[in-house]
């Protein structure tokens, strides 16, 4: 027998999921405002300063090399601690954004990123050099899913996948700046001891001076509404977000503002205890398991090839001609960057909404594929520098214009709000490894293998890439969140345990009509 309070929970648990459709309605159809810029910023320092750090190093090598006698493991262990580093960052972190939120702890990452690339460059000698690389490398792998997901959870749905590509797109100005602060540096022909400290310390600078406008970020609408039952909160940042409140979009709302907003309404803010139980289960359940095979294995396997070529760029140029100097070949980087990556993040930027993410991942890691597999089928290539750098660019460019920036926004957008930062800490952790793997293993493949070898190998991956994508992922464009992850379906299902997602207030609806 069904007992009598069954028709009214049922009743609440309608009333929970239309109230909460209503209140992310605005959010979800809001123009772009001056806030969404902000935040976008923001964020994206936080990947300036990751692909700075990441690609320095290699340089940082090159000149290590010979002062230091590095052995090729040194020089393999030096160039993928900080990645292994990020794949455990991105666990710790992600997991915590969902237990205590994205706020709680965002700007935090950036700090343990500026202390570990002040301390690389202070390291006396290489085992400290790997110590301090790998402190650096937590925060990097930490503000992963945090910039995405925050990001996520703000934009509205036409825009999104524009916005979270263009926090992940200021990789590509990091990408410039490092060959541009390397070749600037080399022709100062200051003493190379000193020139690599100073590449070293200046991946702290971007990352203190964005942490102070992180702490003014308030918590994400969907992460105080869905999980935290913090109605007001969430009903007040939107109307910030979207420009309804009368106040500079610009300006977010902090916490302590939002309370004061309760408080000079006569109201106390609206909330509801936050549940202990744990959601992890969650990414164990249809189709949820499915996309993090998707979402993880396509970032593994581009990261191999990806960060294999990036940070190894310096031997794969070496490798073209070994009579280059390092500054040529920081000339050569430079180019390709700024000529084949950076366009590609732009391009991205501009269509993922419109050709959809599933559609770019494809084709991105197709033309890696075809790229790759030219410079292996006809090993002339690799023998004459403008047709190698020909080929090698169009890789560059459809890698970014391609699964490059897709497996960052993918999974930000298909998980629920419950796990969502988990989910994505989770793939971007795998992403390292796979970038771990790919710097470790790099630069024997070159040299017992050469270059024909080498693009055989990230040939292989890319086709598999190819086909993960094709068999594990949905197309998320255009959609909101709760409509794509089914997070509304799951409170249904759910509505038999207690959640804050259940209880619910008539206030809401005041809220609001405000």
């Amino acid at each position: 027998m069904v007992d009598g309070g069954e028709p009214s929970r049922i009743a609440a648990v309608d009333s929970a999921i239309e109230t909460r459709k209503s209140v992310l309605h605005a959010l979800d159809n809001s123009s772009l405002s001056g806030f969404h810029w902000k935040a976008m910023i923001t964020s994206g320092m936080g990947f300036f300063t990751d692909a700075y750090d990441l690609f320095i190093i290699g340089v940082v090598l090159a000149i290590l090399t010979p002062l230091w006698h590095l052995s090729n493991f040194e020089i393999s262990l030096v160039g993928s601690t900080s990645l292994i580093a990020a794949a455990l960052g991105s666990m710790i972190f992600g997991r915590l954004a969902d237990f205590v939120g994205r706020r709680s702890i965002y700007g935090f990452t950036l700090l343990v990123l500026a202390a570990g690339a002040l301390a690389s460059a202070l390291a006396p000698n290489v085992l400290w050099l790997i110590i301090f690389r790998f402190i650096l490398g937590l925060g990097i792998g930490g503000d992963y899913p945090l910039s995405a997901t925050l990001m996520s959870e703000y934009a509205n749905r036409r825009d999104r996948g524009k916005l979270v590509t263009m926090v992940f797109a200021m990789q590509g100005v990091g990408l410039i700046l490092g060959p541009l602060v390397a070749i600037g540096l080399l022709l100062a022909g200051l003493d190379h001891d000193l020139t690599w400290r100073i590449m070293l310390a200046l991946g702290a600078v971007p990352a203190l001076a964005t942490f102070y406008l992180r702490r003014q970020i308030a918590e994400t609408p969907r992460f105080a509404l869905m999980v935290q039952g913090d109605l007001e909160t969430a009903a007040a940042t939107i109307s910030q977000v979207t420009g309804q409140n009368g106040h500079n979009s610009a300006r977010p709302l902090t916490q302590s503002q939002t309370a004061g907003r309760g408080r000079s309404s006569h109201t106390e803010p609206i909330k509801t205890k936050t549940s202990k139980r744990s959601w992890l289960p969650l990414l164990g359940r249809p189709p949820y398991l499915l996309w993090l095979i998707g979402t993880a294995g396509a970032w593994f396997l581009l990261d191999i090839a990806y960060y294999g070529t990036t940070i190894s760029s310096p031997l794969v140029l070496k490798a073209l001609n070994a009579h280059s100097s390092l500054l040529l070949n920081m000339v050569y980087t430079l180019l390709i960057f700024l000529v084949a990556a950076f366009p590609g993040y732009i391009v991205a930027a501009l269509t993922i909404d419109h050709l959809g993410r599933r559609w770019i991942q494809c084709v991105g890691f197709a033309m890696m594929a075809l790229a790759y597999g030219l410079l292996a089928v006809f090993p002339s290539l690799t023998q004459l520098t403008a047709p190698f750098l020909l080929v090698y660019g169009v890789s560059y460019f459809f890698t970014e214009f391609g699964p490059n920036v897709t497996t960052f926004v993918y999974p930000a957008e298909i998980f629920p709000v419950m796990v969502r930062s988990t989910a994505h800490g989770i793939a971007a952790a795998l992403g390292k490894v796979g970038a771990f793997i790919g710097a470790l293993i790099f630069p024997f493949l070159l040299s017992s293998f050469h270059l024909p070898g080498v693009m055989t190998f990230t040939a292989i991956i890319s086709v598999a890439g190819l086909v993960l994508t094709l068999l594990t992922l949905p197309e998320p464009s255009g959609r909101s969140l709760e409509e794509i992850s089914g997070e509304y379906k799951l409170v249904e299902q759910e509505a038999s345990v207690p959640s804050p997602l259940l209880t619910e207030s008539v206030a809401v609806g005041e809220l609001v009509s405000r």
